[in-house]
């Protein structure tokens, strides 16, 4: 019988939606305007930052290094 707590496959199916709710909740404690539905709903990083920029009325500059800080690498949208 294998272990798959000690198994070095790829994620599980369990800890992408875990890592997808982390991305999510962080999104949401960040940017308050932006709800579940919301973030559900991104197509990606770049749409993200899209969002941002329309939410807040920010720069796009701007919007892109707080995207960057949030998600630190993680994916976010479908990707993810």
């Amino acid at each position: 019988m294998e272990n798959s707590a000690t198994s070095t496959t790829s994620a599980s199916p369990q800890s992408t939606d875990q890592n997808k709710q982390a991305v999510a909740k962080d999104i949401c404690a960040k940017w308050s305007k932006f709800s579940e539905q919301d973030v559900s709903a991104l197509k990606g990083k770049a749409d993200l930052v899209s969002q941002v920029v329309n939410k807040y009325g920010i720069e796009l500059a701007q919007a892109q290094r707080e995207v960057d800080s949030v998600l630190k690498g993680r994916q976010v949208g479908a990707g993810a």
